[in-house]
């Protein structure tokens, strides 16, 4: 039956879109012939403003860019600004900045898994079943920062705040061990007990929206979307930063490419994360009282010498990437440039979507798992 080609625009006001992000998709029937992702509708000048500020002003700035992952932001930043300074940073201050990033990518999995059920049409209630252990996390990070969400917590050569003497009422690292021993493992065992065999979830996952490890690595794709087609990269293991290399953990991949793989992964990522936490722990008891911050706090930074700077880390969504430049004497970058993993992770949502049905557009675009304030930035 021959039917003639719809273009349609899914976005920039629609709920499925994760925010203002516009999909010009092109049907035949209710099947993608053509998909192009348009974004720039949340663009706020960060990287112009980041040549504006001071280095240390900026620090805030990067809060807002993956507003679910904060502390994962202020470490690539700080680890950036400590390379071009060569500042050093203390034990304590290392061991507190893998709980703190370890702890975010289980927070924003749990979201982004809540996210995904909620675009395969489960609406709220998966979200609910994630929400609560989340939320004990979001309490840490006040208690220790101020914040829940935007935590402005690291700082170059170390950290604003030690860890606080307790949270909720219980001494911390009780608290601590009760949410990664307990808590934390069992919400995993609960969400894989309901979601991983459920019979819906199998049949709009399983096959669906597929990304091959050569179009992958082609497209620049990092993270757990690029683990999941097969590629075993994790910036953690190929370019340990802060303590990593000292720690026990496996590089979660899998091998099929498609959103079932892209939602295991993010449930193995938080197993690991959870061996990592386990291990950080014995080292936060016995550093108890040492120094968070390497030199005295400088509020005037200025640079030694002129020089280039490029930071990265494993985020939650990918590798997270900072690149500054800077003159001799200046108290602000010259440059300044961020490699933004939910926006590079959007340029495979085209090829990904070809051939597929238009209902399960919404459903690939929620297992790249994207936030807009990092695309458009």
């Amino acid at each position: 039956m021959k039917t003639d080609k719809v273009t349609v625009n899914l976005g920039p006001q629609h709920p499925s879109t994760h925010g203002v992000f516009r999909m010009v998709v092109t049907l035949d029937g209710e099947t993608i012939v053509d998909l192009k992702p348009v974004m720039g509708y949340l663009h706020r000048n960060h990287e112009q403003i980041g040549e504006r500020n001071t280095f240390n002003m900026n620090m805030p700035y990067t809060d807002r860019l993956d507003y679910l992952s904060s502390m994962s932001n202020n470490l690539g930043y700080a680890i950036t600004i400590e390379k071009l300074f060569d500042m050093t940073v203390p034990e304590r201050a290392e061991w507190i900045r893998i709980l703190m990033v370890e702890l975010t990518r289980i927070c924003n999995h749990l979201w982004a898994l809540g996210f995904l059920l909620n675009d395969l049409g489960a609406l709220q209630t998966p979200m609910l079943y994630f929400y609560l252990e989340r939320e004990l996390i979001l309490d840490f990070f006040e208690a220790t920062s101020g914040a829940r969400m935007l935590c402005n917590y690291m700082r170059f050569g170390g950290l604003a705040y030690d860890l606080p003497d307790e949270v909720r009422g219980v001494p911390t690292l009780k608290f601590l061990e009760e949410l990664i021993f307990n808590r934390l493992p069992s919400v995993l065992d609960q969400g894989d007990d309901l979601i991983t065999g459920n019979e819906i979830v199998r049949a709009r996952a399983i096959g669906v929206g597929i990304l091959t490890p050569q179009d992958a690595i082609a497209m620049s794709t990092a993270g757990p979307l690029l683990r999941a087609s097969g590629v075993p990269y994790d910036i953690r293991r190929a370019e340990p930063y802060s303590y990593y290399e000292y720690l026990d953990f496996d590089v979660a991949v899998r091998y099929n490419g498609d959103i079932y793989d892209r939602y295991l992964i993010r449930i193995d990522e938080m197993r690991q994360s959870l061996r990592i936490l386990e291990q950080v722990l014995p080292h936060l008891k016995r550093t108890m009282g040492a120094p968070i911050i390497g030199d005295k706090p400088q509020y005037a930074m200025r640079a030694p010498r002129a020089g280039e700077s490029y930071g990265r880390v494993e985020n939650p969504k990918g590798e997270l990437g900072y690149y500054v430049t800077t003159k001799r004497r200046s108290g602000n970058p010259e440059r300044y440039h961020v490699r933004a993993p939910s926006f590079i992770n959007l340029t495979a949502l085209g090829p990904m979507s070809r051939g597929y049905k238009i209902a399960d557009v919404v459903a690939i675009l929620g297992s790249i798992d994207i936030v807009l304030g990092e695309v458009d930035r």
